[in-house]
């Protein structure tokens, strides 16, 4: 059993490609050392733990899972998007460079036993339903939950 007192806590807060591969990054090499690590995805960050399919029940929500449909794939660079041809162009760019794509990294994630933890005051404003994320996640939980981690955990990122 890992020492919670020796891991990492990752809070991704951004929907970015760049971001949130980083962030996986952290979390894979963490588990790879023996280290507990945990990711709490709050606003744009649940992208990444999404499905993809349309969520929201209200005529906001409805827009705002339109405007901000989400699924790993989906998500674009933080610079240069150029309305979806730079996310095009950076995952050709990863696949000239033998770099492992996001998906993978969140997969490689999971199965290395890190926690992905969605954020449930974003969820409920967002209008994201559990079935709308993947199979895998942890229940969602409140900002007092993550900081419990936060403060367990020798490391803290926000990304």
């Amino acid at each position: 059993m890992n020492d919670a007192a020796d891991g990492v806590t990752i809070i991704v807060f951004s929907g970015d490609m760049d971001k949130a591969m980083a962030a996986f990054n952290i979390a894979i090499g963490a588990a790879a050392l023996g280290k507990e690590a945990s990711m709490f995805f709050t606003f744009w960050g649940i992208k990444a733990i999404q499905k993809g399919n349309l969520t929201g029940d209200s005529f906001f929500g409805r827009m705002m899972g339109l405007l901000n449909r989400g699924g790993i794939e989906r998500i674009g660079p933080s610079r240069f998007n150029f309305w979806g041809m730079g996310r095009w162009m950076f995952k050709q760019m990863l696949k000239m460079h033998e770099i492992t794509p996001l998906t993978e990294l969140r997969q490689t994630a999971m199965d290395l036993g890190v926690k992905l933890l969605p954020c449930q005051m974003s969820m409920e404003v967002m209008e994201i339903k559990k079935e709308n994320l993947i199979d895998g996640v942890q229940p969602a939980c409140g900002v007092a939950t993550m900081l419990e981690m936060a403060y367990r955990s020798k490391a803290s990122f926000f990304i």
